[in-house]
């Protein structure tokens, strides 16, 4: 059973709550004639717009809840539940639309933080579990595989590199944890394919942490940038070079004067690995550069 695990795992992760208010004005409130014939007054009325979605404790020391941006976007009050039933208001430290990440914060007592797994471990065929609030109906645990890592190709996001799972996420989910057998976290949930059946995505949890550390630190992200202009390497492209479909990305352009000039990388040079860690399209090297920390030396591999 995943019983015990749960009972150590689901204290700290919370449904999170938004409300946000809307200044609505009719375009008729503009007509004076119409105003005063029915003693209309000139004043934009409110609307209170809300939202739901999930967090998950990662620095119970300091009160800090890990969630999605667009679970908080715009959001002009934040309330964050947790499973012993306290209520409590947050505030808002900072978010990362590129990523759909951002960090909240509550008052830190009697908080549990969960521990982080390496996402870089995980394997297709892993189980995991994910943790959320689905449809408002209170915290739910959803079970499944890991159906497939560094997928892409996501509307409104400019980094991904996603695990994909069979495990149940609904709305409401977004921002909840997903957690391997040992209760930690390796994911934060955040997508679903429309009128997809079985299929969810979460960012994995190495991203996610370079970007909570950024966002605690100065309430915003600020990225590495190599300086280069790519393009994927196939079919006859990759032929061409005599290398391997999806073995490194294609550099067409340096910009000079960025880094990556500067290091000596030329157009025409193929970048295989970032620090050791192999890169197979143009997506995987964007959100492996935008992870790197500013001002600090870096290893590029290159086939010249």
């Amino acid at each position: 059973s995943l019983a015990p695990v749960l009972d150590e795992v689901t204290p700290s992760v919370v449904n999170i709550y938004t409300q946000t208010r809307v200044r609505v004005r009719s375009p008729l409130l503009d007509d004076p004639i119409f105003r005063r014939f029915f003693n209309v007054p000139d004043t934009p009325r409110e609307r209170v717009s809300q939202s739901l979605g999930s967090g998950v404790i990662v620095d119970a020391n300091n009160g800090y809840v890990l969630t999605n941006h667009h679970v908080i976007a715009r959001a002009d009050e934040i309330s964050v539940s947790l499973k012993d039933g306290r209520k409590l208001q947050a505030t808002l430290i900072g978010t990362d639309p590129d990523t759909d990440l951002a960090v909240i914060r509550v008052e830190p007592e009697n908080l549990k933080a969960l521990p982080l797994a390496n996402s870089d471990d995980l394997r297709v065929g892993d189980f995991v579990v994910a943790v959320g609030n689905p449809f408002g109906l209170g915290q739910t645990v959803t079970s499944g595989i890991v159906s497939a890592l560094g997928r892409t190709g996501l509307r409104g996001l400019e980094y991904q590199n996603f695990i994909q799972t069979d495990a149940s996420i609904n709305p409401g989910n977004s921002g909840g944890p997903l957690l391997n057998l040992n209760g930690e976290v390796v994911g934060i949930n955040t997508a679903i394919i429309a009128h997809g059946q079985g299929i969810g995505f979460a960012i994995p949890i190495d991203m996610a942490a370079l970007i909570v550390s950024q966002l605690k630190e100065n309430g915003e992200v600020t990225r590495g940038w190599l300086g280069v202009h790519i393009q994927d390497l196939k079919g006859d492209l990759a032929e061409y070079y005599g290398l391997k479909q999806s073995e490194g990305v294609l550099v067409t352009d340096v910009v000079p004067g960025n880094p990556a000039d500067k290091a000596g990388i030329k157009a025409k040079d193929i970048i295989t690995a970032v620090n050791g860690e192999k890169v197979q399209n143009s997506r995987e090297l964007t959100a492996k550069a935008a992870t790197l920390p500013v001002g600090e030396t870096t290893k590029i591999t290159v086939v010249r």
